[in-house]
């Protein structure tokens, strides 16, 4: 059995050891390409197997269109570096990699995979995806089964996305396969990282800040390219205004809501729960679900304690619309469930525009308590303007998950009425002698 030895940094030591599920996931620069492609090298030249036959293993993408796109190129990097060749059992095809003792290296597509075919992979000990936040929930259910020979392994690489997506909610969740062994690496953690790459993480921090915490530190995606409060978050959070918020026991709780329906396609329903407190607008918590009925959300509200000695309902014009909800509308059934309803009127064509220009000018002017509305803010993060990319003309805001959270949070700044100065003549103080106007 042949062992080589690459040099390995230190937050990747834990993948040393035997697990059947390996993650890894950080931002660029930090080596996690390079350490599985290492890994895979040295694996395929110690696994004798148990009648000496060589290590099969797949290198996984979701979508594969050529090999240019999958990790073959690195692997080849890998094994000049290290010298091995022919000579050593290792040789080079064009769409696969010969290893020791009849052993393969492939390079696959899941979405080239059906239920049927997938089974071609039974045998295989080591599956690695690669930029695996791009894995979906049906593709890791058909892959996990399937490697079931002994001492199998799974390795997943990947630079965080979002955090519903299904890598993240496997292997960083509150329920974790038995036995993983999940690493965060970035930039920091490689001894190898080049003055190229800090180059092009300084630029990135300098030109883009929106995306550097995503791209270099493994952070998840805030905004996207065009969105229209990315900075307006960026300041929040500088600013110390995404924190701890509480409510003023003493002030209106308000509810802003973006409606939804019934049924696994509808459209989700969206509320804001909000105060608006002086001269500040506090959001103190976000709720979202998307085809369940009136009774799911009031649920909801009960159990925040929002009850309607509590809270008030803002809803869209279309609030007071029939047959939303069982042949009543939004504002009939929640003024029966004994809430103070208000509907705000129809803005017309130019609606969006008005609130995404509301919520920008009274964005200085809103506090975000941290732990509760984090989905509403990826949402505002997210809520970007559509392209026609050929004309590079914008088509307004593109209607996706994020612009029902992004249109109640406008209507809420629409409804927003700045305290206006009482006249001094108009104003009371307190003297000596009591209340004087």
């Amino acid at each position: 059995m042949s062992v080589l030895a690459i040099e390995t940094a230190e937050v990747f030591e834990p993948l040393l050891e035997p697990a059947r599920d390996k993650g890894a996931w950080g931002g660029r620069g930090s080596g996690k390409s390079h350490f599985f492609g290492g890994l895979l090298i040295e694996d395929s030249l110690a696994e004798p197997g148990i009648s000496g036959e060589g290590l099969r293993s797949v290198c996984i993408r979701e979508v594969q269109k050529d090999l240019a796109q999958s990790s073959k190129a690195l692997i080849e990097a890998k094994l000049n570096d290290c010298r091995l060749g022919e000579a050593d059992g290792f040789k080079i095809y064009r769409d696969s990699i010969a290893t020791p003792r009849d052993g393969l290296i492939i390079f696959k597509g899941m979405q080239d995979y059906t239920a049927e075919s997938i089974k071609s992979l039974e045998g295989f000990k080591r599956a690695w995806w690669e930029e695996a936040q791009s894995a979906s929930a049906t593709s890791i259910k058909m892959l996990r089964p399937t490697m079931r020979a002994p001492g199998a392994q799974m390795w997943w690489s990947w630079n965080a996305r979002r955090k519903i997506d299904p890598v993240d909610v496997m292997l960083r969740g509150p329920q974790i396969p038995t036995g993983a062994i999940v690493v965060n690496a970035n930039w920091r953690d490689n001894p190898w990282f080049s003055a190229e790459l800090e180059q092009e993480r300084l630029d990135c921090l300098r030109m883009t800040p929106d995306d550097y915490d995503h791209v270099w530190e493994g952070g998840y995606v805030t905004v996207a390219s065009g969105a229209y409060f990315a900075s307006h978050l960026t300041a929040a959070k500088a600013e110390g205004r995404i924190g701890r918020v509480s409510a003023d026991p003493l002030m209106t709780i308000r509810l802003f809501v973006d409606i939804g329906g019934t049924g696994a396609k509808a459209d989700s329903f969206v509320i804001w729960v909000t105060q608006f407190v002086g001269r500040e607008i506090r959001v103190l918590d976000y709720y979202e679900a998307q085809g369940q009925p009136l009774a799911t959300h009031l649920a909801w509200l009960r159990g925040k304690g929002l009850t309607p000695d509590k809270a008030q309902f803002w809803l869209p014009h279309d609030g007071s619309t029939q047959d939303k909800v069982y042949a009543v509308s939004y504002e009939s059934a929640l003024t029966d469930a004994g809430y103070d309803v208000t509907v705000i009127p129809n803005q017309g064509k130019g609606a969006a525009a008005a609130r995404i220009e509301a919520a920008r000018r009274l964005f200085p002017a809103i506090w975000f308590n941290e732990e509760t509305t984090e989905a509403g803010r990826d949402a505002l993060g997210w809520y970007h303007e559509k392209k026609d990319e050929t004309r590079n003309i914008g088509l307004g805001p593109e209607h996706d998950w994020a612009s029902h959270g992004a249109d109640a949070f406008g209507l809420m700044c629409v409804a927003y009425e700045e305290p206006r100065q009482k006249k001094p003549e108009q104003r009371q103080r307190y003297g000596a002698g009591g209340w004087m106007g």
